[in-house]
């Protein structure tokens, strides 16, 4: 399957599939089941080109561990493999959230 990186990828991939299931895989370590919590599109600075909006992506995952900021590969059915750059913001009693920015 194909690998999409955060370049080609919009807003518009992501507003629907709010409490869809994506899975977090890494050679080190078991899968890690994650839902995007939050899929919301950011301010446009005027007088700077864009290619796309900004926006910001919200997953949960569970689980006492946080992972690093770094690159991970997600998996979705839908979307298929994605590596996108995530950063991990809070932690509550659903897991610990992480955030994926496109600017």
């Amino acid at each position: 399957m194909e690998t999409t990186t955060d370049v080609g990828l919009v807003f518009e991939d992501f507003k629907d599939r709010i409490g869809g299931a994506f899975t977090l895989s890494e050679p080190e370590f078991p899968a890690i089941a994650l839902t995007l919590e939050e899929a919301t599109l950011l301010p446009i600075h005027s007088g700077t080109p864009i290619t796309r909006p900004p926006f910001s992506l919200i997953f949960v995952g569970g689980g006492q561990h946080i992972l690093p900021q770094k690159q991970y590969d997600l998996n979705h059915a839908a979307l298929g493999k994605l590596t996108l750059f995530l950063v991990p913001v809070g932690r509550d009693s659903r897991g610990v959230q992480y955030q994926a920015l496109f600017n």
